[in-house]
């Protein structure tokens, strides 16, 4: 409980006299970095307060000047957060709509360019979305999505959403896979009680979606590279 209590009072000092600054800041100019690399600062922080410790390897893998499609696993609420941290320039997010109607952080998502999805499952909204993130690419930015689509209930690995890989072939930008792990232990599925610990957050190489014929085949090498990073029981 202390640990969950010190990142919200550390969130909740930080972000409020943030965002009543930046977000008419970013409204008048246009300009979201400043937003952007303050929300970035505050969620370093509260994980330093927390003694939440996070190792990095790969970080030479991610191609330099190019917006990659970086394609994750997903164990806790923390994977977000630990991860879009550690990433180069601005990324894009592919976050459940619901979450942009939180008061204040929903707006904050918007401006970020971050794009909302449904979980239903529906054709004419994954198509919506990936129109969106197209998007999103022109403006040079990354996306970053979770490809099991939703948190794994025991960590293992999940069978993946289709919609990433058809972003991946339309936009034909490297994908790099990215292993996430020790985030299911900090802040357990299902729990909302943090507890001290490390995240792994491991980058493979990027995978050229021209490399492969037909998305399944592309979901299959992402899947693979995903899965050689993490502890074996993790891998499905």
């Amino acid at each position: 409980m202390i640990v969950s209590l010190a990142v919200f009072v550390t969130i909740a000092a930080l972000a409020l006299p943030a965002a009543v600054v930046l977000i008419p800041y970013t409204l008048l100019s246009g300009n979201v970095t400043p937003l952007y690399a303050t929300g970035l600062w505050i969620t370093r922080t509260a994980m330093r307060v927390a003694h939440i410790g996070i190792t990095i390897e790969g970080r030479e893998n991610i191609p330099a000047g190019r917006a990659c499609i970086f394609m994750a696993n997903h164990v806790s609420n923390l994977d977000a957060p630990v991860l879009i941290c550690n990433l180069p320039g601005r990324t894009s997010v592919f976050l459940k709509r619901s979450l942009m109607k939180l008061p204040v952080l929903g707006y904050a998502f918007k401006l970020a360019e971050f794009i909302p999805v449904d979980r239903d499952g529906d054709a004419e909204s994954a198509r919506l979305a990936v129109a969106d993130a197209l998007g999103v690419f022109a403006d040079g930015l990354h996306i970053t999505t979770f490809v099991e689509g939703k948190r794994s209930p025991d960590g293992r690995l999940l069978a993946f959403k289709k919609g990433p890989f058809y972003l991946a072939k339309d936009a034909e930008a490297p994908c790099v896979p990215v292993s996430i792990y020790g985030t299911e232990q900090i802040l357990p599925r299902g729990s909302s009680r943090m507890h001290r610990g490390t995240a792994h957050v491991v980058f493979h190489p990027p995978i050229d979606p021209a490399g492969y014929a037909t998305r399944e085949e592309l979901s299959n090498a992402v899947r693979a590279a995903i899965a050689s990073g993490l502890p074996e029981w993790m891998r499905g």
